[in-house]
């Protein structure tokens, strides 16, 4: 095993300045002549947590250290008053002097007696510090300046707009401050006052949120619900650049996006492609792979379903970023995510500002779907119109009728368009622009279901509030689940949904201020639309409806 023959703590001034961490981290322990551990243990002891206003500190007043082997029993254990010393286990004890984390005033020197046994035990020993709320900071995000602080509190707040009673913690980490008190006058003016007099006071150092207070025991006597302010530090609050990585990690998405998409448009000429390519893709007993040369020939005509698929997805994004420009709002590059059924699950495309108010959230996440949503919808309808002209044939594509049933609203609109002798048969005839709008509104609507940063997510929550959106979620993530809605598609989306989309967006600068009655309405019914689009029809109703050929005789 081994002994510990010597350690010593040496004090070293150096400045760890990476973005977030910007404060001074001035300790380091160091320990020599460390052969081997012979089965002692060192740690912390009798650690005292202080509350100072929404701070914490954390003080350690004994350092000990002990023997775990048979052979060695001692155990040293040094006491904040006395800093004592065992010569059997040559290792010793400091006091470490006061935090000085968030006072401005001056920490209290050792007293004579701490100094005297300091002192007794060696120089290095005598400067050991650990100064543990520094290790915290250094490990966390940038925290509020206290000085700041105050300032702030002095300048912003008092009888004409917010009077403040208490602070709390604010941020995803506490690594901001939140006033709790009373609004003196109309929240938006008070807002857009202290926002002004902030920049004023502390320059763009700081960004100041509008929630709703938290736990708050009844609702504002001018109307709505009691408000409180968050400050945060810029570091910590904007989104941060889009890197480079992630612009090489986007173009790899777009390309293998574009792949599946010619892969959607092949799949798509089931009926032309070579029986031993057929019977690989179909045939789950099949082993050997044919020649995939075999599919060159038909790349060509898998072009234009693949132009459809991109141009939807691509219509989406500009729809987000004209939607996006007009309110200063910067958007990232679109992350496209490839998928072999629909082509694409949509894209991830992530806010770089703060929102400004909720109804610029709606705005701007309804944007894409419905942009999606009206090109899908007129290749839909312009393919089901040519798909009834019999002059056509030429161009068509034979697909099942139990295509049909994947969708209640698009079956329906199908049925209507080509009539029940078309619907009701094992394959049914139609024109590729039909595939391809289908695939689109699937999209868009996957994408506008009421959970996490999905653009339905975005949306409940900038309508109804953080709250909403949680009950909206619980309930999708359950008929994902059971496969309620999407079908097939509802367990590989119900996935991704977990591991890309599922966060929560982050509130907006204002995010008390209602976004409206026809906003709401409008997220609503664009909410009941993809309900209807998702909702698969059961094969009793197929068979009533005359969608897709139930039963064969």
């Amino acid at each position: 095993m081994g002994t510990l023959t010597s350690c010593s703590f040496m004090p070293l001034n150096s400045e760890f300045r990476s973005n977030p961490v910007r404060r001074a981290f001035r300790e380091r322990i160091h320990c020599h002549e460390l052969n081997r551990l012979k089965g002692r243990s060192c740690f912390f002891a009798n650690t005292h947590i202080s509350k100072w206003g929404s701070w914490k500190q954390l003080n350690f007043d004994r350092f000990r250290c002990f023997a775990t082997s048979n052979n060695d029993k001692d155990v040293v254990d040094g006491e904040g008053e006395s800093g004592k010393s065992d010569s059997k286990s040559n290792v010793t004890t400091a006091v470490p002097e006061e935090e000085r984390g968030f006072s401005s005033e001056k920490s209290t020197p050792p007293s004579t007696s701490q100094r005297s046994s300091l002192s007794s035990l060696g120089s290095p020993y005598s400067n050991f510090q650990v100064d543990s709320f520094k290790l915290m900071e250094l490990l966390g995000p940038e925290k509020v300046d206290p000085v700041d602080v105050k300032l702030i509190k002095d300048k912003l707040f008092g009888y004409s707009t917010f009077w403040v009673t208490k602070e709390e913690p604010f941020g995803e980490l506490g690594e901001g401050l939140l006033f709790v008190g009373n609004l003196r006058g109309n929240r938006e003016d008070v807002f857009s006052k202290l926002q002004n007099q902030l920049l004023e006071v502390a320059g763009d150092k700081y960004n100041l949120f509008m929630v709703e207070e938290p736990n708050s025991d009844s609702p504002d006597p001018r109307g709505g619900p009691r408000v409180s302010f968050g400050l945060l530090r810029k570091e910590v609050s904007d989104p941060g650049p889009t890197t480079l990585w992630q612009y090489v990690i986007a173009l790899l998405l777009f390309l293998l996006t574009i792949g599946s998409s010619v892969e959607l448009g092949i799949a798509s000429q089931i009926n032309r492609l070579p029986p031993e390519v057929v019977k690989y893709f179909t045939d789950p007993n099949a082993v050997e792979a044919p020649d995939m040369e075999l599919l060159f020939p038909f790349v060509d005509s898998a072009l234009p379903l693949a132009y459809g698929v991109l141009g939807v997805l691509l219509f989406h994004e500009v729809g987000h970023f004209l939607a996006a420009f007009p309110k200063q709002v910067k958007l990232s590059i679109p992350f496209f995510i490839p998928n072999i059924t629909l082509g694409s699950f949509g894209a991830i495309t992530q806010f770089k500002s703060i929102l400004p108010d909720r109804s610029t959230k709606v705005d701007i996440s309804l944007a894409g779907p419905f942009a999606g949503a009206v090109l899908s919808f007129s290749m839909f309808a312009v393919g089901l119109l040519l798909s009834s002209n019999p002059d056509s044939t030429g161009d068509f594509v034979q697909v099942p009728s139990l295509l049909f049933q994947g969708s209640l609203l698009l079956g329906l609109i199908s049925r209507a368009t080509l009539g029940y002798a078309a619907m009701h048969a094992a394959t049914v005839p139609i024109h590729p622009l039909v595939i391809a709008g289908w695939c689109g509104l699937t999209i868009q609507a996957f994408n506008m279901l009421p959970v996490g940063c999905l653009d339905g997510g975005r949306a409940v929550q900038g309508a109804f509030g953080k709250g909403a959106l949680m009950g909206f979620g619980l309930t999708t993530y359950s008929l994902l689940g059971l496969g309620v809605l999407g079908g097939p598609l509802s367990l590989p989306w119900g996935l991704y949904v977990l591991l890309c989309q599922r966060t929560p967006e982050k509130p907006c600068l204002n995010d008390v201020t209602e976004v409206g009655t026809w906003r709401k309405a409008l997220v609503g019914v664009a909410i009941f639309l993809v309900v209807l689009t998702l909702l698969p029809v059961w094969d009793e109703l197929a068979e009533e409806l005359g969608i897709g050929l139930v039963t064969t005789l």
